[in-house]
């Protein structure tokens, strides 16, 4: 028998299985590139377990996959550039075949219930310039390979269970402008060559378990917008030179072990800020007067730090946009006559819907003046302080008021509170006050305001998104922001039955 002829008749029978396999798997007739992005498309379908939108049905060789949904090609070559499911409910977990897509440019699987680890294979998507896995449930660590994904612009991974330190060898994506890995179970540290980030616009390393300090190289990033670190477990200052980073408009510290005292000049230095929020840690020292410059600004939240001195009302009358401001469970005040009479310079304020200064050392009485501020106005809090006299009865006019906290003070006595030397540390001698109805709100409602004002920060990170197809529709903002702002008012009353 002719050698050859043998040869030839093995060589078919070893691969035809193979070939016959290529026949039948459901792609339609297409170059080899488009072949091989329809197979790996498949694979992904194939790992779908749950599809209530029946998203997956025109996954299907009736029609080109250029027209799948959520498929989108380059209109030249017909390959996959653009790969985007997000918020279709969809259950399952992503194949190592995703890295045959070799010609991604986008990944959008946000809002979905994909987990397991998250493929290393996702390295091999050499121009990839936007993965957003955010709000899932990916497990593991974060795949050291996507550091070969070196024209990486958007890397959106939070709202998961990734576990681990972030890999050093992330530091080759120096075209980033998004880091956002907020809310999972990261530990270690912050790595210093975050700073070499030049382009970083929005960095979002909140609700993580990580230590040590805040590096000062972070001051570096001089095209940020976006500083979100609450809800770790950081110490030390806060870099003066972030301080300094005049394009930052949202900047949240709160729920960390930070001290040290607010730069004086904070609000001329950071002239855009619309949320400033630093709760829940060991700040000290007076609040700046020069907030007042950041005329942008809608929450002021600095609850449960060391802040003493006056609240400057009468400079903070000018932020118009105004909606929370909450200085609770501080050493404010001076527990003498006149400490709130500014308060009335906060009727300019005709968004006010939160003002709370439960537990300071405000003294004097309630000014009359307080039923001119915002009709919008929902939550009055003065709980805990040293006022005394009548209450205002103008207070009637606050028609949405549902949460006026008045307790542990004085009110109803019309003598001064006036102390001696064996007072309180302030000159005030202070009598014994009566029991308090304020009770320790707990972990629920703590995790309450923490998901309320991560869901804030998701919301400003969303308009901020570069491609436009992914940013929020103002009427979505509208929606999500009354939403929140329902839920937290709610949870509010909830505490004080």
């Amino acid at each position: 028998m002719d050698p050859s002829y043998t040869y030839c008749t093995n060589f078919l029978f070893k691969f035809l299985p193979g070939f016959f396999f290529l026949c039948m798997i459901s792609c339609p007739e297409s170059t080899f590139g488009n072949k091989s992005d329809c197979l790996a498309l498949l694979d992904f379908k194939r790992r779908i377990t749950e599809d209530p939108f029946h998203i997956m049905k025109s996954w299907n060789d009736s029609v080109d996959l250029c027209s799948w949904v959520g498929v989108t090609c380059n209109h030249a070559n017909k390959r996959v550039v653009i790969l985007n499911l997000e918020a279709q409910k969809l259950v399952g977990s992503i194949p190592p075949s995703i890295g045959n897509l070799t010609y991604l440019t986008g990944i959008n699987l946000k809002g979905n219930n994909f987990h397991g680890e998250i493929p290393q294979e996702i390295g091999r998507l050499l121009g990839l310039q936007y993965l957003t896995l955010s709000s899932n449930s990916f497990g593991g660590k974060i795949p050291a390979n996507i550091s070969h994904c070196t024209q990486l612009r958007m890397l959106n991974i939070g709202v998961n269970k990734l576990i681990g330190s972030i890999p050093n060898q992330l530091n080759s994506l120096l075209n980033l402008t998004h880091f956002l890995v907020g809310k999972n179970n990261l530990t270690g540290t912050i790595p210093d060559w975050i700073g070499n980030f030049s382009s970083l616009y929005a960095i979002s390393l909140g609700d993580n378990n990580f230590e040590g300090s805040i590096p000062n190289v972070l001051g570096r990033l001089t095209s940020l917008g976006i500083f979100v670190l609450q809800s770790n477990k950081l110490s030390g200052t806060v870099p003066s030179s972030i301080y300094n980073i005049s394009s930052i408009y949202l900047f949240a510290v709160t729920q960390n072990q930070l001290h040290g005292e607010l730069p004086q000049n904070v609000g001329t230095t950071l002239p855009n800020l619309e949320l400033f929020a630093g709760g829940v840690n060991k700040f000290t020292g007076s609040i700046p007067v020069s907030l007042s410059n950041a005329s942008k600004l809608q929450f002021l939240d600095f609850a449960e730090n060391g802040l003493t001195g006056k609240f400057p009302a009468e400079n903070f009358g000018t932020l118009k946009g105004l909606v929370r401001l909450n200085f609770d469970d501080n050493r404010l005040g001076s527990g003498k006559t006149g400490d709130l009479s500014s308060l009335s310079f906060l009727a300019n304020c005709t968004n006010l819907e939160v003002l709370s200064f439960s537990r300071n050392r405000f003294g004097g009485e309630l000014p009359e003046s307080i039923g001119n501020l915002s009709t919008k106005l929902r939550i009055f809090t003065m709980g805990g302080n040293l006022l005394h006299g009548s209450f205002p009865t103008r207070v009637v006019n606050l028609v949405n008021l549902i949460n006026l906290g008045m307790e542990q003070n004085y009110l109803g006595d019309d003598e001064d509170v006036e102390d001696d030397d064996d007072g309180d540390g302030y000159g005030n001698k202070i009598r014994e006050r009566p029991l308090a109805k304020y009770k320790d709100p707990g972990p629920d409602k703590a995790k309450r305001l923490e998901e309320c004002l991560y869901s804030v920060i998701q919301i400003g990170i969303s308009c901020s998104a570069i491609s436009p197809g992914e940013r929020m529709r103002m009427d979505v903002v509208v929606n999500k922001m009354g939403a929140l702002r329902d839920s937290y008012l709610n949870l509010r009353r909830r505490r004080r039955r």
